[in-house]
């Protein structure tokens, strides 16, 4: 019997799709920058993983930043292995769309990312980022630290005071320990550099990351 998925309810471990072995296959290198989109990464590189609504636009943004080394798309957060695009979409997977930043930290910080993540999506919407409705559009922060953890934490704090005196509701962005990783499809691999006119659906509160963290 077909399981109907409510996709603004996340679904249990137990009733998951059960998922797959086999990873998918990815480019080698960044169809943008040509470097490797796999680990190991060069070791002085930290890595994070963002999502902030439809990956498409958001890896965009991050890959056109100075110190940013690569980037890649995928799902993490949820319970089915090696999903496809399709399970993630049908909301019975767990997993929200998310993408992989590493980054230089010398020449990038990790609040000068925060302030693009915060910026640049509306973290209040819970399952979904404007017209895209769904458990794998939520706002995630998925670290790789515990000073990533600190500073993210931090900085919701910190963005709520600023969204709470503009009148916005509440964050609704998780903040966890990163769970596993898995690379999205080839072909949604920096998807908007192959397509430039394809769909971006980033939209912010136009609510700035008040200046005490911009440090």
């Amino acid at each position: 019997m077909r399981v109907l998925f409510d996709k603004h309810q996340l679904p249990s471990q137990e009733s998951a799709l059960k998922g797959r072995d086999q990873a998918v296959e990815v480019p080698a290198e960044h169809f943008v920058n040509g470097h490797a989109i796999q680990a190991p990464f060069p070791g002085e590189l930290e890595v994070i993983y963002l999502g902030m609504g439809c990956f498409w636009g958001a890896e965009r943004l991050f890959w056109q930043q100075e110190g940013i080394w690569t980037t890649a798309v995928g799902y993490a957060g949820g319970y089915t292995p090696n999903p496809t695009y399709e399970e993630v979409c049908s909301g019975s997977t767990g997993h929200a769309e998310v993408v992989m930043v590493a980054y230089d930290p010398k020449v990038i910080s990790l609040v000068a990312l925060l302030k693009l993540f915060w910026e640049s999506h509306d973290p209040t919407q819970g399952m979904q980022q404007g017209n895209d409705r769904g458990t794998q559009y939520r706002s995630v922060i998925y670290t790789t630290s515990e000073e990533q953890k600190e500073s993210a934490v931090e900085s919701l704090a910190q963005y709520q005071v600023a969204l709470s005196d503009g009148h916005k509701g509440s964050i609704t962005t998780d903040i966890v320990e990163a769970p596993v990783f898995y690379y999205a499809e080839a072909y949604h691999q920096q998807y908007l550099a192959k397509n430039p006119e394809g769909y971006c659906g980033l939209g912010g509160t136009g609510i700035c990351l008040p200046p005490s963290l911009q440090r």
